[in-house]
């Protein structure tokens, strides 16, 4: 409720009354407000649209990854064991945060509570962190695959792979549970406005004042840990991929070899890429429109681009996914004379 003096003071301001109230109740010290990616204009119509079909491919196309994989016996290898993990981090972690997105332009609100924007960063840090590991560990899969191939039964056993996964959630939860206490404990007495489409570290790391030096050491670490670290194992895996490829007697395997990594290091550079100019460079070079578009691609366009690249243009998934179209066109159907 506001207070007397608020009333007797929001008599004098020249804005309406009903815009000093929704401006007293965005700044209620329990909730933010998700300025969001839209403007509400032609153009923001479009791109609503635009996102809308990217997250609806992103959920169909991982789907199906998962259904294929755990489904069709072809695809019980390493490879598609992390794949099938991989599209279902970016599953969680784009339905984390675009759904949101969605319902705020519609219903022109923004408005988020401090538990809802806790968990949403939460979430968010520990999925993309995940998935930073896991890319950093998959490229280490195909430099086994391509440059040790008689050993790769025994260098990618069931039991790495198990090791590869539980070590990628690890470090996904371990930079959240270190992140999310310190960030949300900050206080926010700058501005609850946040000018972005989610609760992303460094723009509510704006909001904050007081002293933010643990903060700022604890990111450090956790980004030379989470993104310098597996970005590292990406550029020395395919590298050696790479030169492995170029003294290959066959040609038609050389091709479809540097067709391969060159779709992989296409993606992995821009999530990696995205992800190093959010959370490395300095702030002075970071402005709200640049961080949305950044944001976006490593949080909504990823996510589409992953099946398509690793998968859906793998003659082993094509195959398998013309035999589940096929056993589903050979299923008899149920008459009502069989009951």
């Amino acid at each position: 409720m506001i207070s007397l003096l608020d009333a007797d003071s929001s008599l004098n301001d020249p804005r309406p009354l009903s815009t000093v109230i929704d401006g007293y109740n965005r700044m209620n010290y329990t909730d933010f407000f998700l300025m969001g990616f839209f403007s509400h204009n032609v153009a923001s119509s479009f791109i609503f649209i635009i996102i809308f079909i990217i997250f609806f491919i992103a959920l169909m196309a991982n789907g199906a990854m998962i259904f294929l994989i755990n489904t069709d016996i072809h695809l019980h290898t390493p490879m598609y064991f992390l794949l099938s993990h991989l599209s279902f981090i970016d599953i969680i972690y784009i339905t984390t945060i675009v759904p949101k997105m969605l319902v705020d332009y519609f219903s022109d609100e923004g408005t988020i509570s401090f538990m809802a924007c806790t968990a949403q960063y939460f979430l968010y840090q520990t999925f993309v962190g995940a998935e930073f590991f896991l890319l950093g560990l998959m490229a280490y899969d195909r430099y086994v695959a391509i440059c040790y191939p008689l050993q790769y039964p025994i260098l990618m056993s069931r039991q790495i792979c198990i090791i590869i996964l539980v070590s990628s959630w690890f470090g996904g939860s371990l930079d959240s549970f270190l992140l999310t206490p310190i960030t949300m404990s900050l206080p926010f007495c700058a501005s609850h406005e946040i000018n972005h489409f989610f609760c992303e570290a460094p723009t509510m790391l704006r909001l904050a004042c007081g002293d933010k030096t643990i903060y700022e050491m604890v990111m450090y670490v956790c980004c030379v840990m989470m993104l310098l670290i597996p970005f590292s194992v990406v550029i020395t895996s395919y590298t050696k991929i790479l030169i492995t490829v170029h003294y290959m007697n066959s040609s038609e395997g050389r091709k479809k070899a540097l067709t391969t990594c060159s779709s992989h290091i296409m993606v992995v550079t821009l999530f990696y890429g995205a992800a190093l100019y959010t959370y490395m460079l300095p702030q002075s070079y970071h402005t709200p429109v640049k961080d949305k578009i950044f944001s976006a691609f490593y949080t909504i366009l990823t996510p589409m681009i992953n099946p398509l690249i690793y998968s859906l243009r793998n003659k082993d998934v094509t195959g398998a996914m013309k035999r589940a179209l096929g056993k589903c066109k050979r299923k008899p159907r149920v008459t009502g004379s069989e009951f």
